[in-house]
This record gives structure tokens, C-alpha cells and sequence, in this order.
């Protein structure tokens, strides 16, 4: 069959099962779960997989699942959709404990499941005879981080990170182009393509000084706050010290001042994001920050001890693949509705993947408001979920369509930023543990 045959066979087969891919939607956006946590989400994905007849293998990464079709001696493509929720107590529709789909992952695994409804339930991955893989991530947030270290302490992970953990794991060796959405606000348009991020370096920062009865004998205990505050103008004196290619950005918040008002704060905690468009730019200004936080405690003899956590690395856009998705979204309909190059200061973990691999990271509208804020808002499930999916299917067809000529024609000229074993290194390099008196 000729390649638009095959796409209209797949459009038809999610058009058909439209409100089934907006059920799951609803219903996981309903229900939402933090990272390593999302144990009804795996259930719900590995039973709608299943249904479609593949074997799933299950709890992947704590959570989380995969199916995988194809064994053919040819590029094979994994689909993503992230699995995890984030904290906003202040939204409407959040829990009581604040878990919110507030970054609109709900919508990646309805179009994950969708593209998955309209490639295998049409029969037309048997045509292409492709091998794709339907990934359901789970830890894309980078919160909660005692919990997560709780886990790596126990063994169950090394990194905070879904995609990282994969990527350690082995379950990306034999992929080599991987795809995905996310959501975003992108105003009059519907969709957004040629994204690019920062990376960053996790900071966790104990300051440790000496108690002491605050009315009535400061002079005789060490101010850890002191010592916190004085570290925060420190970091605020640095910035025009940064590149501006970089776009680095710092911001730590206290998530412990002290103990109790009249006692002089012996221990004072703080975590800290280190974000930069470059992993030079990341590994420059964590030093700075790092004199930074000795400075202020030095300046009250107090006592720091900053752990240094693996983040995320930069995501690297790739044309070829963000042509190929801008104009299946023509094709549906998109056309002249769609913004070229965005530009993010936040991360994502998929910028990992981009380091190893070519990758595809679109954003699609739907929404209204800002990612994690009180405002975010669905409102057009059409194109949130159904376009959403459709465009990932075209998309997977291209590059498998005739023996997977457009991969193989992409990973032709392909160089890899990093191996896998020197992205490990670069994580493992990064988590540090440092005292200084």
C-alpha cells in the first residue's frame, strides 16, 4: 500500500476509538500520581496494551511499562508518554495532598495509547513490518527528592529520572529514534516544533551552625539562616557573571529555616536547581554557586555540606524530524498555526535521550494557562488528545514506511553527542557529596 493509504487507514482506526483515547485521558488526569508512584496508571496502560494483543512487560522502572512489536533487522522507534503528575495544592482540580496534572502528561499517554490504537488495531504496522516500541515513563518531574534518594539508598534506582533509569537499564540499547509531546499554552497557534531546553544540576544544601537561646545569648550560637541568607545574595551577585548564550538560571528555595523561633538556627536546608542551555554552561555556574554557599557560611563560621544530584541534560532538536511532524500537522489541518523554534529555559528528562539519539520533542496546545500553575486549563481535547495521536502515527509511518528508508536515510548521517557509557559517566561525575568546615 502506498504511504497516504496507510495513513488514512490509521487516522480512521483512532477516529474510531476517539472516545475510548478520551476516556483514558480523563481518567488518568483524575487520578493523578507522582513519580514513582503511578502504579494505577502502569495498570490502566499495561491492560489497554494487552487488549491490543501485545505482550507487556510491566514496573520497568519501579513503574511504569512497554510493549514492543517488530524483529526486524531495520531502525527501530520508541513512542513515549510520561506517566507522573506534580504538587499544586492551590488548583481547583488538585487532590487534598496537591498531586495535579498540571504538565499534561495525562495527554501524552492518551496519545501514546493512541498512536498505538491507530498503527496495530488498522493492521497497518503489519504493513510497514516496523519495530516500534509504546513506552510508558514513569518520574519525569524532578520533585520529591528525599523520596527519590529513599529509593536510591534501596537500590530500586540510581538516578531520579524515568528516561535516566531506562537508559542505564538497557531498555533504549537497541532504539534509535524516540518520539513524544508535550503540552503548552502556545496562544493563537495549536502547536509548537523545534524544541530546545536547558539541562541542570540538583543541589540539596545543609547549613549547620550552632544552637543557642536567641533572646538571650545569640552571641553564643552560629546562624545557620544567617549563613543561608547571605548565601542567596551571594548566588544573586554572581549572575552578571553568566554567559548569555548560556541562559543559566538559579533558584533555591529553604525548605527548613531553623527549629523554633528562640533558638538560634542550627540547621538550616535548602534545594537548589542549576539550569543552563549548555553542560559546560551547567558545570560552570554550579562551581560559582558552589563558592557562593561557602562564602555565606564561611562569613558566619558556619558549616555547609551541599550534595550535588544528577538533573537533566539539554535537549538538542533535530529538523529533519520536526519537519516530518509540522507537516503531518498541515496535513491535518494545523497549517499556518504552528510556531517554529521554541525556546525553554526549563528541562525535560527527554533531553537526555536527545543527547544519545535523534529525538522529537513537539508541543501541542489544548490547554490554556502556564504548566504547573493554578491557571492551567483543557480546553480543546481534540487537539490535545486526538490530533495529538494522529500526528505521532503519521509520524511513525513515515519513518517506517518502505523498510524504514526515512530512518535509516536520518541515522546515516547521525553522530551521537554522547555513547551511552559517556552519558553515565557524565551523571555519575555530577553527583558529589561535598563538606567544608
Amino acid at each position: 500500500m502506498d504511504i497516504e493509504s496507510l495513513k488514512m487507514l490509521a487516522l480512521e482506526a483512532i477516529d474510531k476509538n476517539r472516545d475510548k483515547i478520551l476516556s483514558i485521558g480523563r481518567k488518568i488526569y483524575d487520578n493523578p500520581e507522582l513519580g514513582y508512584k503511578e502504579v494505577n496508571t502502569t495498570k490502566l496502560v499495561a491492560e489497554t496494551f494487552k487488549e491490543l494483543g501485545f505482550s507487556v512487560e510491566e514496573n520497568i522502572v519501579v513503574t511504569g511499562c512497554r510493549a514492543r512489536t517488530g524483529n526486524y533487522d531495520l531502525p527501530r522507534v520508541a513512542v513515549i508518554g510520561e506517566m507522573d503528575c506534580i504538587s499544586c495544592k492551590e488548583h481547583p482540580n488538585s487532590k487534598e495532598t496537591g498531586e495535579f496534572h498540571g504538565c499534561g502528561h495525562n495527554m501524552q499517554i492518551a496519545g501514546l495509547i493512541g498512536s498505538a490504537i491507530g498503527l496495530v488495531s488498522s493492521g497497518v504496522l503489519e504493513e510497514l513490518k516496523g519495530n516500534v516500541d509504546f513506552i510508558a515513563v514513569p518520574a519525569e518531574e524532578f520533585i520529591e527528592i528525599e523520596y527519590k534518594e529513599s529509593l536510591r539508598k534501596k537500590g530500586k534506582i540510581e538516578f531520579f529520572g524515568g528516561k535516566q533509569e531506562m537508559i542505564r537499564r538497557g531498555y533504549f540499547d537497541d532504539v534509535n529514534i524516540a518520539m513524544m509531546f508535550h503540552s503548552l499554552d502556545v496562544g493563537e497557534n495549536k502547536a509548537l516544533v523545534g524544541t530546545v531546553s536547558n539541562g541542570f544540576i540538583g543541589k540539596r544544601i545543609r547549613f549547620i551552625g550552632k544552637p543557642s537561646h536567641a533572646g538571650s545569648a545569640p552571641d553564643k550560637g552560629v546562624n545557620a539562616l544567617n549563613a543561608a541568607m547571605l548565601a542567596i545574595n551571594n548566588v544573586h551577585a554572581q549572575r552578571e557573571t553568566f554567559k548569555e548564550e548560556d541562559k543559566v538560571r538559579v533558584h533555591p528555595i529553604i525548605t527548613k529555616g531553623g527549629d523554633v523561633v528562640n533558638v538560634v538556627p542550627s540547621e538550616v536546608v535548602m534545594e537548589c536547581y542549576v539550569r543552563s542551555r549548555t553542560v559546560e554552561g551547567m558545570m560552570d555556574a554550579n562551581k560559582k554557586v558552589d563558592r557562593a554557599l561557602r562564602a555565606g557560611a564561611i562569613a558566619v563560621g558556619a558549616a555547609v555540606e551541599i550534595t550535588d544530584i544528577p538533573g537533566y541534560f539539554p535537549i538538542l532538536k533535530y529538523d529533519y524530524l520536526d519537519n516530518i511532524f509540522k507537516n503531518n500537522l498541515e496535513t491535518l489541518g494545523l497549517e499556518g498555526k504552528i510556531t517554529e523554534q521554541g525556546d525553554f529555559t526549563g528541562s525535560f528528562d527527554f533531553g537526555d535521550l536527545s543527547q544519545l539519539m535523534p529525538t522529537l520533542h513537539p508541543m501541542i496546545g489544548g490547554i490554556s494557562g502556564s504548566l504547573h500553575s493554578t491557571e492551567y486549563k483543557i480546553v480543546d481535547e481534540e487537539l490535545a488528545y486526538i490530533i495529538s495521536s494522529k500526528a505521532m502515527a503519521m509520524t511513525v509511518i513515515d519513518l517506517l514506511y518502505n523498510n524504514s528508508e526515512k530512518s535509516q536515510e536520518i541515522l546515516k548521517s547521525f553522530t551521537p553527542p554522547m555513547t551511552k557509557e559517556q552519558y553515565l559517566s557524565k551523571l555519575r561525575d555530577i553527583r558529589k557529596n561535598k563538606f567544608f568546615e
